[in-house]
C-alpha cells in the first residue's frame, strides 16, 4: 500500500511517501521552491517530488494523510451563506484565500475533519484516484509517534511542544505495557478555547523582539543566551506555572498580551540577557513538567518532537537532568516532519498497536530526498567556470581541509529535516576558530554559535562527555554535550563559549563518502573531528539540486564541492 503524507501549514509545508510501513521519500517544500519556510498551501511540488523519486505517480497512491492546514475554500463542504458566497466570489475573481482547517474546526468545536472536507473534490482537483482514501492526522500525535516507532522502547513518555497545532501547544502520551495513552493534547482540544500557554511562542516573540525572524531564527537566540545572564527570567517565569500533572499554563490573557510583555522585557535587557532569560525559563519549566510526568508514570525513556525541541541546549538538560535511560529527538522535529508522523497515525489506526509495534525500525539515515547520482557531476562538468580538480574525494578533500579550505559535500539524497547530516553539508577543519568568522561572512550569516562537529561514533567518547542517554539523539545532531577539557583547545571552531558542542556521531554504512573523508582527515592530522555546517547561504534553504551547489561554488561560498565522482572547484578546464 502506498501512503502519501502532506502538510500545508503556514510554514514548513512538506510531503512524505511510505510503502506500507517503510518510508521511501520525504522532502520539505522549501527545498524545491527555494522559498525559506514555504507553506500556506497544499505542497504540490513536494508531492510530485516524492513520487518522482520513487518512480510513482499520483494514480498509484492508495491513501493520502493530511494535516489540518490551509486548504482552498472549494475543498470545504460547510461554507454556507455569506461565508460561502465570499469564498466563491474570491475564487471567481482569482483572489481565493486558503482557509485553515484547524481554525474551522476550532470555530465549530469538534475534530471531525471528514465532515467538512470535500474529499471527492480534493481527489479530483489534485489528480488522485477517486477510490484513494483520505485521512486526517492530529498535529501533536503526528509529532509524537515517530519517536516511538523508530525505537525499540517498551516504555516511554512521548512529549511534544511547539508554537501551536490543532488548537494546543503541548501534548503528553505514555507508552507502557503495549498501550499508548494520550494524557492531553489530542483531538479533544477542539471542544474548548485554545489555551495561552506556549513557551515555544514566547521564545518566538523573544526572537522577534531581538530583530530576528520568528519560526526561522530561534537558533540565534539559543546561541546568544550563552553570552548573557538571565536578568529578567524571574519576571517571565512567574507568568507560567507547572501543574502537579505536568501541564504548563500561563496567566496571559491572550497571545498579544504575551507578545507585549516579552517586547517590554526586550526594551530593558540587552539582547544577550533577554536571550539568556527566555532560554532559562524554557529549560526550567519544561524540565519541571517532564520530571513530574516521569515521576507520576514511572517510565524511563523520553521521546521529544515539535519545533521547541530544535533547541539543543534544552535537549541536553533533559537528557542529563532527568532519570531517563535514553532520549530520542525526532530529527525532523519541526512541522516538516508531520507527514511521516501522520502516515504512522493512519497505520496505527488501520492495524492496531501490536502489529504497529512489530513493524518498528531504527532510523539509520535521513537521506530521503532525491539522489542525483552521476547527474551532479554532469552539471558541474557543463557549468562554465568550474573544473574537476581531483578524481578521488577521499584523498583530496582532507588535504583541502588541512589547507583551511571549506568544501561542500553533495551526495546521496537530501536530508529530511532541518539538519545537514553529510549529504548537503559544508566541511571544514575544526582546529582554527577563525574559520567561523570567515565562513560565516562567505555564507552571509551572522550566527553566534560555532559550527557543529562530526565524529565517528567509535571516537566520540574520547572527545565528548556524552551520556549514554544522549547517544541516540547525537546521531542526528539534536543535542549538545560538554567537550572534554583536553580537546577544547584542539577543536576551538566546534566548541561554544560554555564548553559544549552539538556533535553528530556517524557510522560508515549510511554514508561511506562522508565517513571515509573524516577517517582520512583523522589519519592525516590525528584529529577525529570535522566541522559540519549546512550547505546554504543565510536566508536560503539548504541546497537540494546540483545546479544550486554549482552556483554556491561560483559565488565563492565554498572553495570546492565533493561528490562521489570527484572534487570540483572554480577555474579553467
Amino acid at each position: 500500500m502506498i501512503l502519501l503524507g502532506a502538510f500545508s501549514g503556514s510554514h514548513d509545508a512538506s510531503a512524505a511517501l511510505f510503502d506500507d510501513y517503510r518510508m521511501i521519500a520525504a522532502v520539505a517544500q522549501e527545498r524545491l521552491t527555494r522559498i525559506k519556510a514555504d507553506g500556506g498551501r497544499f505542497p504540490d511540488e513536494g508531492v510530485d517530488e516524492v513520487l518522482a523519486i520513487t518512480g510513482l505517480a499520483r494514480r498509484d497512491v492508495d491513501v493520502v494523510a493530511l494535516g489540518r492546514g490551509p486548504f482552498p475554500a472549494s475543498w470545504y463542504r460547510h461554507l454556507h451563506g455569506l461565508r460561502g458566497l465570499e469564498a466563491r466570489t474570491r475564487e471567481t475573481l482569482g483572489r481565493a484565500k486558503p482557509k485553515s482547517m484547524e481554525r474551522e474546526l476550532a470555530r465549530l468545536g469538534h475534530a471531525d475533519s471528514a465532515s467538512i472536507f470535500d474529499a471527492p473534490r480534493f481527489l479530483a482537483d489534485a489528480c488522485f484516484r477517486p477510490d484513494c482514501a483520505v485521512r486526517f492526522f492530529n498535529h501533536h500525535q503526528a509529532h509524537a509517534l515517530p519517536t516511538l516507532f523508530h525505537t525499540d522502547w517498551d516504555d516511554a513518555l512521548l512529549y511534544t511542544a511547539d508554537g501551536g497545532g490543532d488548537n494546543v501547544q503541548w501534548s503528553a502520551r505514555i507508552f507502557r505495557d503495549g498501550r499508548l495513552t494520550t494524557m492531553w493534547g489530542g483531538d479533544e482540544a477542539f471542544a474548548r478555547a485554545s489555551a495561552i500557554d506556549s513557551l515555544g511562542l514566547a521564545y518566538g516573540f523573544a526572537t522577534e523582539a531581538l530583530g530576528f525572524r520568528m519560526n526561522r531564527h530561534e537558533g540565534k537566540v539559543t546561541g546568544l543566551a550563552a553570552f548573557g545572564e538571565p536578568t529578567v527570567a524571574d519576571r517571565l517565569a512567574t507568568r507560567f506555572r507547572v501543574a502537579d500533572d505536568g501541564q504548563i499554563t500561563s496567566d496571559f490573557a491572550s497571545n498579544e498580551d504575551m507578545r507585549a510583555f516579552v517586547f517590554a522585557l526586550a526594551r530593558e535587557a540587552s539582547r544577550e540577557d533577554l536571550s539568556a532569560s527566555i532560554q532559562h525559563v524554557l529549560e526550567e519549566k519544561i524540565l519541571a513538567a517532564v520530571r513530574r510526568l516521569l515521576e507520576r508514570h514511572g517510565v524511563r525513556r523520553l521521546g521529544l518532537s515539535g519545533g521547541v525541541f530544535a533547541n539543543v541546549r534544552l535537549n541536553q538538560r533533559l537528557a542529563e537532568e532527568t532519570p531517563v535511560g535514553e532520549v530520542f529527538v525526532y530529527p525532523a522535529m519541526s512541522d516538516a516532519g508531520l507527514p511521516a508522523g501522520g502516515i504512522l497515525q493512519v497505520l496505527l489506526e488501520r492495524d492496531g498497536i501490536e502489529p504497529w509495534l512489530d513493524r518498528r525500525y531504527a532510523l539509520d539515515h535521513l537521506y530521503y530526498g532525491r539522489d542525483h547520482g552521476d547527474r551532479a557531476d554532469a552539471v558541474f562538468r557543463s557549468t562554465p567556470g568550474l573544473a574537476r580538480i581531483a578524481d578521488d574525494p577521499v584523498d583530496a578533500v582532507p588535504r583541502l581541509l588541512v589547507e583551511g579550505k571549506a568544501v561542500g559535500l553533495f551526495t546521496l539524497g537530501a536530508e529530511y529535516g532541518p539538519r545537514a547530516l553529510g549529504a548537503r553539508s559544508i566541511l571544514a577543519a575544526p582546529t582554527d576558530s577563525r574559520i567561523n568568522d570567515a565562513l560565516n561572512r562567505r555564507l552571509a550569516r551572522s550566527e553566534f554559535m560555532p559550527f557543529a562537529p562530526v565524529i565517528a561514533a567509535a571516537d566520540a567518547e574520547e572527545v565528548f562527555d556524552l551520556p549514554a542517554a544522549s547517544r541516540l539523539a547525537a546521531r542526528f545532531m539534536t543535542v549538545t554535550c560538554r567537550v572534554r577539557e583536553r580537546w577544547r583547545d584542539r577543536i576551538p571552531a566546534a566548541v561554544h563559549v560554555d564548553g559544549t558542542a552539538r556533535p553528530q556521531l556517524i557510522e560508515r554504512a549510511p554514508n561511506p563518502l562522508y565517513f571515509d573523508i573524516l577517517a582520512r582527515y583523522k589519519q592525516l592530522t590525528g584529529v577525529p573531528v570535522l566541522i559540519n555546517t549546512s550547505f546554504n547561504v543565510h536566508e536560503e534553504p539548504i541546497v537540494n539540486a546540483p545546479d544550486e551547489a554549482a552556483r554556491a561554488l561560483l559565488d565563492d561560498r565554498v572553495d570546492a564541492v565533493a561528490t562521489a565522482g570527484g572534487v570540483w572547484a572554480r577555474g579553467r578546464r
